[in-house]
This record gives C-alpha cells, sequence and structure tokens, in this order.
C-alpha cells in the first residue's frame, strides 16, 4: 500500500537525505523497471535491493512513480555530466534541418538505450493513468527539452529561415509525435 503524504506534511528536506541511500534507492528503482518491469517494481524490492527499510523511501517519496521519476530525473543529468554537458541545447551551426537532425538522432539513441528505455516507458504508461505523475512528467521531463526546440524555431524564424506564420510549437509537434508514437506503441522503426 502507497503511503501518500498528507497535505500538512511538508516537503521532505532533501538534505537531510544520506546521499549513498538516495543514489542505492535510484540505482535500484532504475535496475528493477529494466528487470522485471515496472508493474512488478515494488517499494518493497527498491527497499530491498537499495538495503534501506521500505520507511526510508516513503519518507522520501510518495510513490514509486515518484522515486521513479527522481531516478530517471537524476540518470539524464549523470549522462549530460559525462558527455560535458552542463546543459542540453540544440545547436545552431545555421543550417536548421542539420541541427534538427542532430538532436532528433541523439534522441532515438538514448530511446533505444536500454538504461533509458525501460523507465522513460514506465514514466509515460503511468503517467497516462496518474494524471498528477503526467503533468510532472511532462512538466520536468518533457517540457524542458521540448522549449528549447521551439526556441530553435523561432531564432531560424528571425533569421528567415522559417516562415513567420509558422507557429513552432505547432511544427515542433508535427516532427517530435510520428517518433513518440512509433517509440511508444512500436508501430515502426524509429
Amino acid at each position: 500500500m502507497a503511503h501518500t503524504p498528507s497535505a500538512n506534511q511538508s516537503a521532505p528536506d532533501a538534505t537531510r537525505r544520506s546521499e549513498r541511500s538516495r543514489r542505492a534507492i535510484y540505482d535500484a528503482a532504475l535496475a528493477l523497471v529494466v528487470e522485471v518491469g515496472y508493474p512488478r517494481t515494488t517499494i518493497e524490492g527498491i527497499a530491498a535491493r537499495a538495503g534501506v527499510g521500505k520507511q526510508t523511501i516513503y519518507r522520501w517519496w510518495g510513490s514509486k512513480a515518484d522515486v521513479l521519476l527522481e531516478a530517471f530525473l537524476d540518470l539524464g543529468e549523470q549522462a549530460a555530466r559525462a558527455a560535458g554537458h552542463l546543459s542540453y541545447a540544440i545547436p545552431d551551426t545555421g543550417d536548421l534541418a542539420a541541427d534538427l537532425k542532430q538532436v532528433l538522432r541523439a534522441t532515438v539513441d538514448e530511446l533505444r538505450d536500454p538504461a533509458f528505455e525501460a523507465p522513460s516507458r514506465a514514466l509515460a504508461a503511468e503517467g497516462v493513468v496518474n494524471e498528477e505523475l503526467g503533468r510532472r512528467f511532462v512538466a520536468q521531463l518533457l517540457e524542458p527539452p521540448l522549449q528549447l526546440y521551439v526556441d530553435r524555431l523561432r531564432a531560424a524564424q528571425q533569421a528567415g529561415d522559417v516562415r513567420a506564420d509558422v507557429d513552432p510549437r505547432i511544427a515542433l509537434e508535427l516532427f517530435v509525435s510520428p517518433l513518440a508514437q512509433r517509440w511508444l506503441q512500436y508501430t515502426g522503426p524509429i
């Protein structure tokens, strides 16, 4: 049974978390989702794998979805640091098509990476049935990079490379949505 913090409880103080425990919980959650899938991943399983009590997890997170979302965000930050990227950016070489292709290829590589695929599929699927998680998934995981695409398209408009009457957000959705559809529902290669 999931513990949901009451409205009276304040958000947990992240600075009180043991970094070693937090890292172990993240690693356990991500590994279990890859190994057994999201439906069979449990707080008890995460706790056992991480070597912590489940009360430790419930003190910091309200559900396995909360743990997985935070672990996945951290995984992305770690990957960016390992690649030497301090922040995610859309290149601006002056060739909009080449820049977007480069970023979309990198996105496909990430979607195919087993370390990212299982947790991102789990979060996407759970976000369909858990509205609050879905909103957080979009706000924290999807919207920041999507906004970079929109900003890049707006810059291309200002440079005269994209027609002024094109809505950058709709244009973005037209070339990202087929990729997402194929990936989410296995309707074709990506």
